[in-house]
């Protein structure tokens, strides 16, 4: 029997979006068919709050698609599945000959099964039943465990065919790219303004990014880290815009005419100055940093605050309530956290004062900015 697989792809909150959804829909279906084109011919369509991924050809990689479409946020469920004609008989040779391959390291299961056609003769209890024994009898390695199963297979008998599938794995969720605007991440080397860029482009936010630099005190390798970053994190957000920017002049009158403990907080005037512009340049409706409160003196309260009177965009600080476990977490899990950990210095641990002001009043800050001729080095 030639079996032919698809992946189907379940919706996650934009059920919920009531007369919206179709808009919604419309750009998880476009980002699905970008994201694995480079697999193969697909057919990409939705069906009942479930999109459908179906090869046109044979030399469609499946798996390469399957990795892909679990980075598309809009869907909370993914599983590859094999197509069966709606009757039992059908099902159940389909289900013998198509989860071996998948069943092999697995000890338990359980099997759900979903009736979408309530024609379909057998009740989902029903189906369930015929499956397991059917599975039981073409895997004597493996048990049925309706509590804890290793693995739960997965029956629907849906408009035109039913489908039998190994399991399903977990999507990214979130809402599809570019449903919540554009927003300009300013990416540090770091790990945690990779983490932040992600988790607002699960929230529907198209990426542009910006990354300041300051040679020669930055060196090259410095740079192909923050583009290493960004290609990593472009397997969740897709394209994303990365603007390089020198800060060298700026850093150099900074520390040549202002008080060391003032450095930090003025160069990062500077970045949200800086960073304001461009985003309006590049039609961005925020700006994004990976701020977490108090983690060190130029992320507390009062220092963020005199950093964001710089700019007239919404800030979003998605990790500013996280500590650094919950950051490095979601790091390792986009794969960003070894590259963040490269020993390759940004401006900002270069120029970090000794006692740095962690409670920067207002007037001494504007005090500090009028002995520089700010305006000028930033259109520079």
């Amino acid at each position: 029997m030639k079996i032919k697989e698809v992946i189907l792809c379940k919706y996650g909150e934009v059920i919920l979006k009531g007369l919206n959804k179709r808009q919604f829909e419309k750009k998880m279906l476009a980002d699905l068919s970008s994201r694995l084109a480079p697999h193969g011919k697909f057919d990409v369509y939705a069906v009942q709050s479930t999109a459908y991924a179906v090869p046109l050809t044979e030399d469609c990689d499946i798996d390469a698609a399957m990795n892909s479409a679990l980075r598309v946020f809009g869907f909370s469920a993914v599983s590859r599945a094999a197509v069966a004609e709606k009757n039992i008989e059908s099902i159940l040779a389909v289900a013998t000959e198509y989860l071996p391959q998948h069943l092999q390291n697995i000890s338990s299961f359980k099997v759900e099964s979903k009736r979408s056609d309530k024609n379909f003769p057998l009740k989902s209890p029903e189906i369930s039943m015929e499956v397991g024994g059917a599975i039981l009898e073409s895997n004597p390695h493996i048990k049925v465990n309706l509590s804890e199963p290793k693995t739960i297979v997965r029956v629907e008998v849906r408009e035109s065919n039913a489908y039998v599938s190994p399991g399903i794995v977990r999507g990214a969720g979130g809402l599809p790219m570019g449903s919540a605007g554009k927003s300009m991440l300013l990416l540090s080397g770091g790990i945690d303004s990779p983490v932040a860029g992600y988790m607002m482009a699960r929230r529907g936010c198209a990426l542009s990014a910006v990354h300041f630099e300051t040679p020669p005190y930055t060196g090259l390798r410095a740079r192909e880290k923050v583009i290493a970053l960004a290609e990593k994190m472009s397997a969740y957000t897709g394209k994303i815009d990365l603007h390089i920017v020198s800060l060298t002049k700026i850093q150099e009158a900074i520390a040549a005419n202002c008080e060391e403990e003032y450095f930090t907080l003025l160069l990062r005037r500077s970045m949200m100055r800086i960073a304001d512009k461009l985003a309006k340049k590049h039609r961005c409706d925020s700006l994004i940093t990976g701020e977490s409160l108090g983690q060190v003196a130029s992320q507390t309260m009062m220092a963020i605050g005199v950093t964001d009177a710089v700019t007239t965009l919404p800030v979003f600080r998605p990790c500013i309530a996280m500590d650094k476990d919950d950051i490095v977490v979601i790091a390792r899990k986009i794969d960003t956290f070894e590259t963040s950990c490269l020993p390759y210095d940004d401006c900002c641990a270069l120029f970090t004062p000794r006692h740095p002001k962690t409670r920067p009043p207002m007037e001494r800050v504007l005090e500090q900015e009028a002995r520089l001729d700010l305006e000028e080095l930033e259109r520079e």
